[in-house]
């Protein structure tokens, strides 16, 4: 006997992290779903006693799976493990019927006490019959999207409590690019608006780099609003703007530093914003990175915050030089454990 269990991810680590998580008194026949419409499909075929479902996913989110799992009655107790740990975010999903909700990374105790309340005794098998689950292979990309989605996660969770909204949590994008690349990247993020945009340099324990922050022109009339900035006279609104500015930046970096620091055990540093420039084009940002960097890897997320017209983008760059010692620290994730 067994108790059939779906985990449904599209972080291949995140997926291997409950699997191996789940006590071996559980017996798990564990399938997996690396989306929410595949977790629909598997759930219509299977029955299963338990699901655990992240938030940020592609093709349909764990928002969405769980509004289509109450339109098609589906029962089945959901314990969702997520990096989107905004507390906005935690009330849309028990709004939606999730039973359970865990920090990524994975919490051992929370994992225990969610599986104490949903999983009965009488529902575990009498006789334990080891169950061979065909594991995700790990490349390290996987390991720098998972690492990147925890950390855009404790961003968005302070920009969240800063301004008592909810923050709209994209997947973020983690690619290593050529300078030319970057550029190319930078223009694609600002589109025809104009932007504000400031930098601020980080380093710790020889990883190091940059950190930009685009807010795009048509953000800044809702972003005093939500500020509750007065108003004022027309030569003193830029420097209401930039202060505004310089508080997204100092939110948004040290709290994604602090999620990346956590992960790779590091203590990060990080440097004063410094403006770029205030109601400018994309091609005055890029000329401010050239000659920074050759090649770097970069995390980027565009921030949007519902109901307003705000969005801001957070890119990170990482130096040529930092990336092995990187790899050092985030080396454990690709074990087995």
């Amino acid at each position: 006997m067994s108790l059939p269990v779906l985990i449904c991810d599209d972080s291949a680590l995140a997926r291997k992290q409950i699997a191996r998580s789940l006590p071996a008194s559980l017996n798990a026949e564990i399938i997996f779903a690396e989306h929410g419409l595949d977790a629909l499909e598997k759930l219509s075929q299977h029955t299963f006693r338990l699901m655990f479902l992240d938030l940020t996913m592609p093709e349909l989110d764990g928002f969405g799976t769980l509004e289509a799992m109450r339109q098609r009655d589906i029962n089945v107790p959901v314990v969702v493990v997520s990096g989107d740990i905004q507390p906005k975010a935690k009330e849309r999903v028990f709004a939606l019927g999730a039973k359970a909700f865990i920090h990524k990374p994975i919490n051992h105790d929370e994992l225990k006490a969610a599986l104490r309340e949903l999983v009965q005794p009488d529902a575990l098998p009498q006789i334990i019959q080891p169950i061979r689950t065909e594991l995700p292979i790990l490349r390290r990309r996987d390991i720098y999207m998972e690492v990147a989605n925890v950390a855009i996660g404790r961003a968005a969770d302070a920009l969240a409590r800063h301004f008592d909204v909810f923050v709209q949590l994209p997947l973020p994008n983690v690619n290593i690019l050529e300078l030319g690349e970057l550029h190319m990247a930078l223009k694609d993020i600002a589109r025809h608006d104009n932007v504000s945009g400031v930098c601020q340099g980080f380093c710790g324990e020889g990883i190091a780099g940059e950190a930009l922050v685009l807010l795009s022109d048509s953000s800044v009339d809702d972003l005093k609003k939500l500020m509750q900035a007065p108003e004022l006279i027309a030569q003193d609104e830029r420097v209401i703007e930039l202060e505004l500015l310089m508080d997204v930046s100092n939110i948004l970096v040290g709290s994604f530093l602090n999620g990346l620091g956590a992960q790779a055990d590091v203590r990060f540093f990080q440097s004063t914003p410094v403006l770029l420039g205030q109601h400018i084009s994309i091609d005055s940002v890029i000329e401010s990175t050239t000659g920074v960097f050759h090649k770097t890897m970069t995390f980027e997320v565009s921030y949007n915050i519902e109901g307003t017209s705000i969005r801001c983008d957070l890119l990170f760059m990482f130096v040529d030089e930092s990336l092995p010692l990187l790899n050092n620290k985030l080396a454990y994730l690709m074990e087995d454990f």
